[in-house]
């Protein structure tokens, strides 16, 4: 297939999903992978088409200062070759691992495109990881380079490897500014098969070591076509994503998505989030399509919303959960739908409340174009109707999906068990095909023999004023074997005290059934990854640990007569 072919096929299956971005049952039934013959490279072969001689903004950054810089598509083709050519030059090529870790600055978006040309394998990695993770990452994902900034660059021992410094300059390290001497530079033609590796990404070890998955040059850059459609981004669109760079959500939002559907990303940086600042911003910017997590949302709602969107039309969320209290607070200021969606490290989008669809109350939506998600009874391996861990079905060769867990054939083989990819993620699904969360398989527990869902207590939690965010797990009980335990973090001008913890449990008992009420709580700094999500793993450790001996700064149902003077449970 040749480089203009792939470019057509490709175009074909975008523009039928952004024509049909308002008709779900269309769409599920015409998309089709497009699927590539001999060679494919994402940045050769769609992203210097759509951009040589295209003279729109393809990234705008904002600095917190109030300096901005912006980049056209053009600019973008033209400067990716010139470091691609420097790289080269350097000795990297087609299969060699390197890690990449930078901030949201214009290096980052270059480098990619730059590494992809190349047929180089990238480690996207968090600025915010220390000497000990990096140097694992840099063993496990078998670097042969490193691409960082000078305040990063003490954290690497570069041993045998390239080391390429951003902003600055230390011994052993090549300045990155010397791409810019580069007399001759190379236009690249595309060299590499759709199933050779492009991405080496860690994922943020919520409940274990973070695992190594690896993506071929088709499952995200053309596996994202799933998520250009939950995201309703069209061409000419100003897109705001609230990631970290080295998250996988990161080249979901900020670097594919945007791109396919040739739009403007839209970056803020700051030091500390302040969302009155982020809503000037994206007011002044003329951002249509935004998508942050759960957490910022509800950041949000919390402050003044009275000056409107501005030009947004699209509101999204993912990553975690969305509470359904923070869709009636965006929908009742701005009467836009904020629309949740599901996915992965090791997928694109699956599951999403799509453009124009209706959004149930807590549903996450449905299976997305493309991606063969069903419930699996993780008892009995079968199908189910009604609830069970989500699973993609490998019969339908979902294309959307990495390669492996690189380096680990004992999980893979568990991953990827009966026939199906197992997300390890557990939801409920009604009469009209919306799928509805119900927690991680090793989170979900029972209490008096009933079976609870954290994310459903935690949603009621979350409505009261008080709390920012909540983390519900089991806690040991000597009548009932186990008890829901709520850990909060409090939202600005609350206190962590008695009268706080009897508001929101009196909250809790008039919301949730009887046999879901939350009856212990404590107020406390949330363990998080360095990806900000909430390890509920080293919670249930806590609880363990402690045996049902009741921890000194725990509140309990019963220390509130008001609270239990009602009818026994």
């Amino acid at each position: 297939m040749t480089s203009t072919a792939a470019t057509e096929t490709y175009r074909t299956a975008r523009d039928l999903l952004i024509n049909l971005r308002t008709d779900y049952g269309k769409a599920l039934e015409e998309f089709r992978w497009p699927r590539f013959e001999g060679q494919f490279n994402w940045a050769i072969d769609w992203f210097d088409p759509i951009a040589r001689n295209n003279d729109r903004v393809a990234l705008w950054i904002v600095e917190e200062d109030g300096s901005e810089r912006r980049c056209t598509y053009d600019e973008m083709a033209r400067r990716s070759d010139r470091v691609a050519t420097w790289l080269a030059g350097l000795g990297i090529g087609k299969g060699d691992p390197v890690i990449l870790m930078l901030g949201n600055q214009v290096e980052l978006w270059e480098s990619m495109l730059a590494l992809m040309k190349l047929g180089a394998v990238i480690i996207p990695t968090t600025t915010a990881i220390g000497p000990t993770d990096l140097a694992d990452r840099i063993e496990r994902g078998g670097a042969t380079c490193v691409i960082a900034n000078a305040a990063d660059a003490v954290k690497v021992k570069l041993k045998n490897l390239n080391g390429v410094i951003v902003g600055g300059e230390a011994a052993g390290w090549r300045p990155y500014t010397e791409a810019n001497g580069v007399t001759e530079v190379h236009r690249f033609e595309s060299r590499t098969a759709p199933t050779d590796p492009l991405l080496f990404y860690f994922t943020s070890g919520t409940t274990s070591r973070p695992k190594l998955v690896e993506h071929s040059q088709v499952s995200y850059p053309v596996g994202h076509l799933s998520t250009l459609y939950w995201t309703g981004v069209q061409p000419g669109d100003v897109h705001l994503n609230i990631s970290s760079p080295g998250w996988a959500k990161h080249a979901w939002s900020s670097f594919f998505v945007p791109w396919i559907a040739e739009a403007t990303i839209f970056v803020y940086n700051y030091g500390t989030f302040d969302p009155a600042k982020l809503l000037a911003q994206l007011r002044r910017a003329g951002v249509t399509t935004m998508c942050a997590p759960p957490t910022v949302w509800r950041m949000l709602i919390k402050v003044d919303l009275s000056g409107g969107p501005g030009a947004l039309r699209e509101v999204l969320s993912a990553g975690e959960p969305l509470n359904p209290e923070v869709i009636d607070q965006v929908r009742a200021h701005w009467g836009l739908t904020l629309r949740d969606g599901f996915g992965q490290t090791e997928t694109t989008a699956q599951v999403g409340n799509s453009p124009g669809a209706a959004v149930k109350p807590g549903s996450m939506g449905r299976p997305l174009p493309g991606v063969p998600t069903v419930l699996v009874d993780p008892v009995s391996g079968q199908r189910s109707s009604t609830e069970g861990e989500l699973c993609l079905d490998l019969a339908a060769h979902p294309l959307a999906l990495m390669t492996s867990y690189r380096g680990d054939p004992e999980r893979n083989a568990e991953v990827l068990a009966g026939g199906y990819y197992h997300t390890g993620d557990v939801a409920s699904l009604d009469e009209d095909g919306y799928l509805t969360y119900i927690g991680r398989t090793d989170d979900v527990f029972k209490a008096s023999d009933y079976k609870v869902s954290p994310f459903e207590l935690e949603s009621v939690l979350v409505e009261h004023p008080a709390v920012l965010e909540a983390a519900v797990v089991p806690a040991p009980d000597e009548v009932r074997l186990a008890v829901p335990k709520a850990y909060i973090a409090l939202a600005p001008g609350w206190e962590p005290n008695r009268e706080t913890a009897e508001a929101i449990l009196r909250h809790a008992r008039e919301n949730l059934a009887p046999y879901l009420r939350v009856r212990r709580l404590e107020f406390y700094d949330l363990p998080k990854t360095i990806s900000g999500k909430i390890r509920r793993v080293e919670l249930r450790s806590r609880e363990s640990e402690a045996a049902g001996t009741r921890l000194s700064m725990e509140y309990r149902d019963t220390d509130f007569p008001r609270l239990t003077s009602r009818k026994a449970d």
